[in-house]
């Protein structure tokens, strides 16, 4: 410990992880620098300004693909090829770009590979929340320097949205719907005139070729804090649907429970296919409100039983599986993931989960184990 002029102890700052396999969560940018890296030695496609891949690279880089060198490229978004393309192209275009979709969609996932591709940077964030102030999108002031010595650029803090204008590069808002309305539109100079006025040192930050936005919001907020109409004028809207189809949806789940079993070094074999079409299944059947072949209609919970939640679960799974069995995955190790997701509203969704139990996974050939495993966990 250390002292301070007072004499209190004052705690050591935390040594920085000794290198990169230490962090939790890298960035994108780190993560798939490698991949980057191959696509920009093979991308001979004219780039728009400051970007560091063409729109074809980038999308490449999101869809994945093999380059003419042989190099793979791992697919980073499942789904439909021409939502992806429409939203580079976006970028490339003086318009924002607006990612909608209910909660597990991907938006916050790919909203951060689209900007580790175009600007090699994906930390110009601002996550929205109720309490999301205006400073923390226009700039704030350091207020020690402040009250010493007056407005100065020396006293002003940039936000991430004020720094990606001066670098030109891409910012993101995450959950712009959760910020207050009038904190909402504070975006509208920033996004029409493409500049950002200081009045206080009577002066201004222009944006640098390349800056654009990328931002993200839940079709179940809509309401909360809605769009005004002059904001929603200055996005480009691309709305990421769930997973078209069952395979799609497992593979998604595959993909992610397994980058994430690496970052978090969970000591457990990897799920087989029949647990993950299992887990799928039970989350697309509820979400539908129906069985898989259509014969019988089920109740919805009032969840949104996204991918994200069905990957949750799966790893939920694995983490039991690793560390109070014998590291492969079971019916139990998912039942009490399965009744977490299931079950937010203790009464009415209690309800739902137990006749969805009773009337189709007790009835289904070859998912007793799991009917029996969710029956003692519920």
């Amino acid at each position: 410990m250390s002292r301070t002029k007072s004499g209190a102890s004052a705690p050591e700052k935390a040594a920085p992880p000794a290198d990169a396999t230490a962090v939790l969560r890298r960035h994108a940018e780190e993560q798939f620098a490698e991949e980057l890296e191959a696509l920009a030695k093979n991308d001979d496609r004219p780039r728009p300004p400051r970007w560091r891949l063409s729109p074809w690279a980038v999308s490449t880089y999101l869809l994945g693909g093999t380059l003419n060198d042989g190099f793979v490229v791992s697919p980073k978004y499942i789904g439909n090829r021409r939502l992806m393309e429409v939203a580079v192209a976006t970028l490339a275009t003086d318009r924002a770009l607006l990612l909608l979709g209910v909660p597990g969609t991907a938006k916050s996932w790919v909203s951060e590979h689209l900007a580790a591709a175009v600007s090699g940077d994906s930390t110009l964030l601002v996550q929205g929340t109720a309490g999301t102030s205006e400073e923390a999108i226009r700039y704030g002031w350091n207020y020690a320097l402040l009250l010493a010595e007056g407005p100065s650029p020396r006293a002003l803090v940039h936000s991430p949205l004020m720094r990606a204008m001066a670098e030109g590069k891409v910012a993101r808002v995450e959950e712009l719907t959760r910020i207050p309305a009038d904190v909402q539109d504070t975006l509208i100079t920033m996004l029409s005139e493409k500049t950002l006025p200081v009045p206080e040192l009577n002066s201004e930050v222009q944006a640098t070729r390349g800056f654009n936005l990328i931002a993200t919001a839940n079709n179940r907020d809509k309401g909360v804090n809605e769009l005004s109409s002059a904001l929603k004028r200055r996005f480009n809207t691309v709305v990421l649907p769930t997973p078209e189809t069952a395979e799609e949806e497992v593979e998604i789940v595959r993909t992610r429970v397994d980058s994430l079993g690496r970052a978090l070094a969970i000591p457990a074999e990897a799920p087989g296919m029949e647990e993950l079409q299992r887990v799928v299944t039970i989350f697309r059947e509820l979400r539908d409100g129906k069985t898989a072949d259509g014969k019988t209609k089920i109740k919805q919970p009032s969840g949104t039983m996204s991918t994200a939640e069905a990957i949750s679960v799966v790893n939920q799974g694995l983490s039991l599986a690793a560390h109070f069995g014998d590291g492969v995955m079971r019916a139990a190790d998912m039942a009490s993931g399965l009744v977490g997701a299931v079950v937010k509203d203790p009464v009415q969704d209690r309800v739902v989960w137990l006749e969805y139990l009773e009337t189709v996974v007790k009835e289904r050939d070859g998912w007793k184990d799991l009917y029996r495993a969710c029956r003692e966990v519920v």
